[in-house]
């Protein structure tokens, strides 16, 4: 076991890959804090990981930081402090910029980026403290790429990866380790929770992820490198590469992405 008796917090531990990582994690000996809005789901998920009774369940609405002090504070009083956070919450979308409402573009980014970044400077203080911690953050391909229907998606994931890769160089002295997971296609809900340009759910779930790889996959590659140190993990089938397209043949990248098509259900 390689997380023997550290406190896991997950956001977004409900379903898909944070649900693949709850388990994960808890296989390798890890007490695990659950979280995300749905507290009737984190109970299933906790109740199916090995030794449920080590493990709590912490609802939490990524929207609503005003809440994150206090969660925190309940954490660290129940768990003595928080090893490793993975801020896997977040919803994708489905639409064209230009059909796009700046309202959904806010709720794009209140949950994909500045959720995480709240979160992360909540628990922040206790890991600086013990001069010891690990924040993995589930980022995406579209951190390195965007294509049709994922305007602020990516812009989104982009700003993930800026933030969190100054975090890293600013805590690494203390003992603090940062890691960027970038999933490519995995077989979850994501495509039919993503939102559409008026912020309705898209409903459908996309081919692409109908052939993705299994969560349990994806989230096996994500604790390995968190095991490991690793700064940064991709994990997913062929277009993954679309990552070392874009950093060393931009012009060709560019040429692939725009013969992308984004069809509207």
């Amino acid at each position: 076991m390689r997380f023997p008796n550290q406190v896991v917090w997950i956001t977004g531990a409900s379903s898909g890959i944070g649900e693949a990582l709850a388990h994960a994690f808890a296989a390798e000996g890890a007490r695990l804090v659950l979280s995300s809005r749905r507290a009737e789901e984190l109970e299933r998920v906790r109740s199916a990981c090995p030794r449920p009774d080590e493990h709590r369940i912490v609802p939490l609405d990524l929207t609503q930081p005003g809440t994150f002090a206090a969660a925190v504070a309940e954490v660290e009083r129940q768990c003595g402090g928080v090893d490793v956070l993975v801020n896997n919450g977040g919803v994708s979308q489905r639409a064209l910029a230009m059909n796009t409402t700046p309202e959904v573009e806010r709720a794009l980014m209140e949950v994909n980026y500045f959720g995480q970044v709240a979160l992360t400077k909540a628990v922040l203080p206790g890991m600086l403290a013990r001069r010891s911690g690990h924040i993995v953050v589930v980022s995406s391909v579209m951190g390195y790429v965007g294509t049709p229907g994922r305007s602020s998606y990516a812009a989104a994931k982009h700003a993930l990866h800026g933030y969190f890769n100054s975090l890293r160089a600013e805590v690494w002295r203390e003992g603090i380790k940062v890691t960027l997971a970038c999933p490519g296609y995995v077989k979850t809900s994501v495509s039919a929770n993503a939102l559409g340009g008026d912020g309705r759910k898209h409903g459908v779930t996309d081919a692409t992820h109908e052939r993705g790889i299994p969560a349990v996959k994806c989230a096996r590659a994500i604790v390995n490198a968190t095991a490991r140190g690793r700064e940064e993990v991709a994990v997913g089938g062929p277009e993954v590469m679309a990552i070392y397209l874009k950093r060393w043949f931009p012009w060709l990248a560019s040429r692939i992405i725009r013969r992308l098509k984004f069809v509207t259900k």
